[in-house]
């Protein structure tokens, strides 16, 4: 069986390189911090990281649909790309897609579609985004809110969604970080 990143990597890539370059770019960050997080979700750092590179698929100008991307992303692997289905939940997930789904009027679709995964494993993917710029490189949380509040607008439907999503976000880094902190204080 092949390993979910050898197939998330070059799929991800398709959709991305070249009509969203720079989505690309922070996609492949982000997928990065999944690896530095790995040891607090164990045997699930290879579905972190899948999922982490797969993420923001549902931009791609092939698979929007909706506009939200979340959902896009999830449907495209799940009817087309026959992907894992706990990949597929949490890219449909991530850093807090229901609040947005919310305000979108698709929060029932989203959850009666896709089931939330486990919350250690949300947690570790917002944080992984959270703390990854457009461009790939590493940030924190709050001026990734900020970054994203000021490309869309603070009155724009992003703008407010992220704002409103905000102490989730900084919880859910939070938690990640605490687990970081535990593991390494385990004896080896």
């Amino acid at each position: 069986m092949t390993r979910l990143t050898e197939w998330a990597y070059p799929l991800a890539e398709s959709l991305l390189s070249e009509p969203l370059p720079r989505r690309w770019k922070h996609s492949l960050g982000v997928a990065e911090r999944a690896r530095t997080v790995a040891s607090i979700v164990g045997a699930d750092a290879e579905l972190l990281e899948a999922a982490a590179v797969l993420h923001d698929i549902g931009y791609s100008p092939d698979l929007a649909k909706t506009g939200f991307h979340p959902l896009d992303g999830a449907r495209y692997l799940r009817e087309v790309a026959d992907a894992d289905e706990r990949v597929v939940h949490l890219v449909a997930h991530h850093s807090c897609a229901w609040m947005e789904a919310e305000a979108r009027g698709l929060h029932e679709e989203l959850e009666s579609e896709f089931p939330r995964a486990s919350a250690h494993l949300n947690d570790a993917l917002c944080y992984c985004d959270m703390n990854t710029t457009p461009d790939g490189a590493p940030t924190n949380p709050i001026d990734r809110i900020n970054e994203i509040a000021g490309r869309y607008g603070p009155d724009s439907l992003i703008g407010t969604f992220i704002r409103r999503a905000e102490p989730e976000i900084l919880a859910s880094t939070a938690r990640v970080l605490e687990r970081v902190a535990a593991a390494k204080r385990q004896p080896m």
